[in-house]
């Protein structure tokens, strides 16, 4: 059978239907906490996927006519999104030359890295090249261009690889209501006037790729969930090898973990001392791995916003509001992950975690000599 006969018949759309059916054994893995507002979250989490992997592998997948797209965002969410970032996306052909063209803003870090591979084929998004806003040209009003390609170029270069496939932009604020971000555009160069209408091998692909990427995402971050519930209510250092291939920024340095808390419970997480840094942040997730919904709960604390004391800080996650200046909310849940990220430490400094009684919080401050 051809793809034609593929999509003209439906076959194309059963595929992508039982890729995305057998993809919710994810949510129903025995490890996994089976809440109500959990399942109900694993489900919307699915659904959350699948519209990232259409906007990622069908409507803007056309890499001779590329587009900027939020790959994460208030309402669809992957591995650990970060909550003070604006993410950006465009698809690529390592072929090809592109230019990113646009106005710095005033937002406190800008990066931009290429990639290749993907969630929906071997679980690896590796870092080809990589740019750093702080080592860019950018004109006095602010404008500058990035050529991509695989050849060194003057200027702001980003190199691409043969396999490069796509381009991402991190913008992360201190304080959203005070900074702008970058507004950008990009172009293949070379590229012809339109492009060619929907095809049949088009559409397959994009649809079993979406699906797939659904079912490999999934999978992934339910793996480490399941691996950090080894060490429950602890911060310890991620693997940071594994953050760079599934396309983590050179930049940050990573914790991860799982947080499980009764109704009595608050968890304190002490940092001895804030390192020289651009930028730091800790943030509750649900067991899914996606940021609790900061649009109405406070889930994250940065280097801004952090109360500061002794040098450190001391951060509190609890179901409610313990009275203290850095209290994480748990927005309804009873376990889920948690992150810290240093950006441009030159050395990490490792948090320290205890749980205590709710009524402890203020009654035994955790300090910086706290075992």
């Amino acid at each position: 059978m051809s793809v034609e006969d593929d999509v003209v018949s439906g076959r194309a759309w059963d595929e992508f239907c039982e890729t995305l059916k057998r993809a919710g054994r994810q949510v129903l893995r025995p490890e996994a906490p089976a809440t109500v507002l959990d399942r109900a979250e694993g489900w919307r989490y699915l659904t959350r996927l699948l519209r990232l992997g259409l906007e990622m592998h069908l409507e803007f997948a056309d890499p001779d006519f590329p587009g900027f797209f939020a790959p994460s965002h208030e309402t669809a969410k992957i591995g650990a999104d970060n909550p003070d970032n604006l993410y950006l996306m465009a698809r690529l052909n390592g072929a090809h030359d592109y230019v990113i063209r646009g106005e710095r803003g005033t937002v406190s870090y800008l990066s931009f890295g290429t990639q290749k591979g993907g969630y929906e084929s071997d679980g690896r998004m590796e870092q080809t090249g990589f740019l750093d806003a702080g080592a860019m040209t950018v004109a006095a009003d602010g404008r500058f261009e990035i050529v991509l390609s695989r050849e060194p170029k003057p200027g702001n270069w980003l190199k691409l690889e043969a396999a490069s496939n796509a381009v991402i932009v991190r913008q992360t604020f201190m304080d959203r209501k005070r900074e702008q971000p970058a507004r950008l555009t990009i172009e293949r160069l070379g590229a012809t006037t339109q492009p060619a209408p929907l095809s049949a091998a088009r559409l397959h692909q994009g649809l079993g790729n979406a699906a797939r990427f659904v079912e490999g995402t999934s999978k992934l971050f339910a793996d480490w969930a399941q691996g950090y519930q080894a060490r429950p209510n602890e911060l310890p250092p991620a693997d940071q090898a594994a953050c760079q291939r599934v396309g983590g920024d050179p930049n940050i340095f990573y914790y991860h973990s799982y947080w499980r808390l009764a109704p009595d419970q608050a968890l304190l997480i002490r940092l001895p001392r804030i390192p020289d840094c651009r930028y730091w942040n800790i943030q509750a997730s649900n067991y899914w791995m996606e940021s609790l919904d900061y649009r109405y709960h406070r889930i994250c604390i940065n280097k801004h916003s952090a109360q500061l004391d002794g040098g450190g800080a001391t951060l509190v996650l609890a179901h409610r509001d313990p009275g203290h200046p850095n209290w994480l909310e748990t927005a309804g849940h009873g376990s889920g992950t948690l992150c810290l990220r240093w950006v441009g430490a030159k050395e990490p400094v490792h948090p320290v975690t205890r749980v205590v009684k709710f009524t402890e919080v203020k009654e035994k401050p955790m300090t910086t000599s706290s075992p």
